[in-house]
């Protein structure tokens, strides 16, 4: 069953929608006349869609780590070092995993805090 779509709340959603557009190349997608307009809907592949929402006073949880709630994206393996690149160009610490896997994967925190893990797609397997 593929993921419709997943929504991620943020004080700014112009800002994190700018955000995930430079770093994960998700284009902007049209949005339908009846969702507001400080709402983005970005395209992250087969259909599948990021939705950004404005919520005033939101903060992010406390819990937002790799142990912990996180959003996790396979990308093919040249992917990695460009988003690499694109969050050492933004200021963005590249945080290492705490478990050892298989597979190429590293984590990062957005500007709201939001935990975010980049997966190798092309050596990914699923642990046993």
């Amino acid at each position: 069953m593929p993921l419709a779509h997943l929504t991620i709340a943020t004080a700014d959603s112009a800002a994190t929608s700018k955000f995930l557009q430079n770093v994960f190349d998700w284009p902007e997608v049209h949005r339908p006349g009846n969702v507001d307009l400080t709402t983005y809907w970005l395209d992250i592949g087969q259909g599948q869609q990021v939705h950004v929402l404005q919520v005033e006073g939101f903060e992010v949880s406390p819990f937002e780590k790799e142990f912990g709630r996180h959003f996790a994206f396979l990308f093919p393996a040249p992917k990695l070092a460009e988003i690499r690149q694109r969050l050492e160009e933004l200021s963005v610490s590249i945080i290492p995993p705490i478990r050892p896997t298989p597979f190429e994967r590293f984590f990062f925190y957005d500007p709201n805090g939001y935990m975010f893990e980049v997966i190798d797609q092309d050596k990914f397997v699923q642990e046993q």
